[in-house]
């Protein structure tokens, strides 16, 4: 996946609830949207057992792409 366009998704979750991520990637069209909602899933079952958050509390304040030409999944 291109990096610009994992940034055109992930320009719609900051300052989101966690619950709201995942719906807002769950409906949106792109193809970038379901590596990055494994990601965020993954991120917070692993606050989940390794802090003891529980995932309605969880909130997405940043999150960024860092530059580069393609990611082969």
């Amino acid at each position: 996946m291109y990096a610009h366009k994992a940034r055109r998704v992930i320009n719609q979750i900051p300052r989101r609830s966690y619950e709201e991520t995942l719906m807002i990637l769950k409906f949106m069209s792109h193809r970038a949207c379901y590596p990055i909602f494994k990601l965020i899933y993954s991120i917070a079952a692993n606050a989940n057992h390794n802090m003891g958050f529980n995932e309605t509390s969880l909130g997405i304040s940043k999150i960024e792409v860092d530059k580069g030409t393609i990611v082969k999944n």
